[in-house]
């Protein structure tokens, strides 16, 4: 699975692709600061999913999901939030699935797995 990190934290960038990294089946293949170049690298790298901080700066979510939705249709897109109240607006706006930067290292595994339909992960948590 190929994802592209999304957050203007580089701790935050540099703890997720740690935890991806061990795992072969993820390949983190870029990371953006900010909205700007989101939806380019999304294309260019041919990502199926974007690890996107809910509080990115830039463009709102919403425009933000409608345009990289419009130029990556298969693209799956995960929210994370130092904020877990964030989770209800994340999911309204039309995120796959919501991780709180809070939550254990092994739930945005499980969340990846279950929304890459791989088979790893047959519970469906997310």
């Amino acid at each position: 699975m190929r994802i592209l990190l999304a957050d203007d934290q580089p701790e935050v960038r540099s703890a997720m692709r740690l935890l991806l990294e061990q795992d072969p089946h993820f390949a983190v293949v870029g990371e953006v600061s900010g909205s700007d170049g989101l939806v380019a690298q999304a294309k260019e790298t041919s990502s199926d999913v974007v690890l996107l901080d809910w509080e990115l700066p830039g463009m709102r979510p919403s425009e933000l999901l409608k345009s990289l939705h419009s130029a990556c249709p298969s693209v799956k897109v995960v929210g994370t939030s130092g904020r877990p109240e964030a989770r209800r607006a994340a999911l309204a706006t039309g995120v796959d699935a919501f991780v709180s930067k809070g939550d254990p290292p092994e739930q945005l595994l499980l969340t990846l797995r279950a929304i890459g339909g791989n088979g790893q992960n047959g519970d469906g948590k997310g």
